[in-house]
């Protein structure tokens, strides 16, 4: 276990344990992601507790700026052990930044071909947002291993994920923050026998929108998302019309709109316009 995996024996104000640990950070381990996750969780839980000190009455006799300072030390240096102990942030953060390290293209990826070539020409350009092509290199496997089992193209896929959660920028996440890798707006119905995510969402009603709460279905994994919805295309009755025109972007487009998926009046010309940007997968 390296230096900072350990808080609890560490002093909160430390400099040279900070040090250490941002050399250990760029190696990339888990050991390193883990106490930079442990370190963050302890700086949050100070936040937290000056916040609290503050909203308390502080013109006792006893109240000055001497007493005031080592309450900020002690206050740091309890927050220092029982973020040790953890309260489930950094457990959070550590699941979320594996993900992006692990991901191809990412710090952990060992693949011997460069990571652009495994991205889309639309997604690569010099004109792409990091968060475009950080969004493609992560999700690109998963589209392609369920595009081999439907045949659905891996970028009419990746199209729609993007659409539905903003290129990976608003993914449905529960109220503790976990990710529930939804990456297709997928709701949870009768049937459904796997965890789920109440969320609020947007649903147009009569052509307007209406702020509303709906239960949506969870995964272990993006590459369960993508089975799943490879599935629920290939079994769903309403969409079998979809599958025919499975080619062509404006056709399968279309056809998800006309079958239901969506409510939103415009989903068809905003899916076609994102699937676009990707010249072939």
């Amino acid at each position: 276990m390296i230096g900072g995996a350990d808080l609890s024996s560490k002093f909160a104000l430390d400099v040279q344990g900070v040090n250490q640990l941002k050399l250990d950070a760029k190696q990339s381990s888990p050991e390193a992601l883990r106490a930079a996750a442990q370190q963050f969780e302890a700086v949050f839980m100070n936040m937290l507790m000056k916040s609290m000190r503050e909203a308390t009455p502080q013109d006792g006799m006893f109240d000055s700026d001497q007493t005031r300072m080592y309450t900020s030390m002690l206050d740091q240096q309890l927050t220092q052990r029982m973020a040790s102990r953890g309260v489930g942030l950094a457990d959070v953060m550590v699941r979320q930044l594996s993900a992006t390290l692990q991901a191809p293209g990412g710090a952990g990826a060992t693949s011997d071909q460069p990571a652009a070539q495994a991205v889309p020409p639309a997604a690569r350009s010099g004109d792409a947002p990091a968060h475009v092509e950080a969004f493609v290199q992560r999700l690109l496997p998963h589209a392609r291993a369920a595009s081999a089992g439907s045949g659905i193209p891996a970028q009419f896929m990746l199209g729609q994920a993007a659409l539905e959660t903003g290129w990976g920028k608003a993914e449905i996440r529960g109220a503790d923050g976990q990710n529930s890798h939804n990456l297709f707006g997928i709701k949870a119905g009768s049937g459904w026998r796997g965890r789920t995510v109440d969320i609020v969402t947007t649903e147009y009603v009569n052509g307007k929108p209406q702020k509303q709460v709906d239960t949506f279905r969870a995964y272990d994994s993006y590459a369960d998302a993508f089975r799943d919805y490879a599935n629920l295309l290939h079994t769903q009755p309403r969409y079998q019309n979809v599958i025919a025109q499975g080619q062509d972007a404006a056709g399968f487009a279309r056809g998800l709109q006309q079958a239901g998926y969506a409510t939103d009046p415009n989903y068809a010309q905003k899916l076609i316009s994102v699937i676009r940007q990707f010249d072939q997968v």
